[in-house]
């Protein structure tokens, strides 16, 4: 198959890339800087928020490019958050509208910050939204991914009904443990021996290894009968307390060094609330679909990511 990939170059979509090439696939990058050509991919296509984007000849698109949430929410950052996802999305659907041989599949990017702070309860892909600036993000993201017929942003200027229906999958993704991403930066705080829980600990933390992200991914996207919201979790969250049992025993170190939660409110500001907020989230749809984790088990994934 021939896959179209934006944020091909990130953490995330390098995986996906690098798995899809084991499986056979050819992959077209996109990226909003197209003078270096992508690794692993055959073609090199420019994507923007400003520009048209070219899909042509793509039989599906996976589309994670956004700007990352990690950081002080400035209203700038919150701009480039919000507008990223929106219009970035908005911009792949009027690109697959117009393509004379559209793409039949897309994976469009989502997040578990669609169901804000569940606190203790367990919720799934059919447990309704949160509240919240990422929960409102999410939901507007995933509105843009899902609108059928396809229509742009300009009142008066619909684009043409696709022949046939998109299947649309809205990956919501937890927090993707790595060597780079999150984990790259808690490791070198955990090695000095000053990791620590956050605030009381006790907010779940849903993860998922980035072998297993990108293997769901290609999952959702060779398995035509999956639709709609799609967990990218482990099966198995974890209270904060936990996870930072396990990181600090994978690396053999201590974990003393608790941060409250009102000096992270006041450092970190609402960005606080992504660390401090229960995210106990399953992932019921794709075990019912039958994938199979590589691992489930938050001690299993440190161990493969640390060793």
């Amino acid at each position: 198959m021939k896959i179209g990939i934006t944020g091909a170059t990130g953490f995330i979509g390098a995986r996906i890339i690098e798995l899809a090439q084991q499986k056979g696939h050819t992959l077209v990058g996109f990226t909003r800087n197209t003078s270096r050509p992508v690794p692993g991919c055959i073609e090199t296509r420019k994507f923007s928020y400003d520009e048209k984007v070219n899909v042509d000849g793509c039989e599906a698109i996976i589309h994670l490019a956004g700007e990352p949430v990690f950081g002080l929410w400035t209203k700038e950052k919150r701009r480039r958050i919000s507008e990223s996802r929106i219009l970035g999305t908005r911009r792949i659907m009027e690109a697959i509208a117009a393509c004379p041989a559209p793409p039949h599949t897309l994976i469009s990017g989502s997040a578990v910050g669609y169901y804000g702070d569940t606190g203790e309860n367990e919720v799934d892909e059919d447990s309704p939204p949160g509240t919240g600036f990422l929960a409102d993000v999410v939901q507007s993201w995933e509105h843009e991914a899902l609108q059928q017929p396809l229509s742009s942003a300009r009142a008066n200027q619909p684009l043409p009904t696709l022949a046939n229906p998109l299947r649309v999958v809205t990956l919501r993704t937890s927090i993707v443990l790595g060597r780079h991403g999150a984990l790259q930066t808690m490791v070198p705080i955990f090695r000095a021996g000053l990791g620590g829980p956050l605030g009381s600990g006790r907010q779940w933390m849903s993860w998922i290894h980035i072998d297993d992200e990108a293997s769901l991914a290609l999952f959702a996207l060779e398995n035509t009968h999956i639709t709609g919201p799609l967990n990218a979790a482990a099966h198995h969250p974890c209270r904060n307390t936990d996870f930072t049992k396990s990181l600090a025993c994978a690396v053999h170190r201590p974990a003393f060094f608790r941060a409250p939660a009102f000096l992270l409110k006041t450092v970190l500001g609402d960005f606080s609330h992504e660390l401090l907020d229960s995210k106990r989230v399953l992932p019921r749809r794709a075990l019912a679909a039958g994938f199979k984790y590589r691992f489930p088990s938050l001690d299993a994934a440190l161990a493969d990511l640390l060793s």
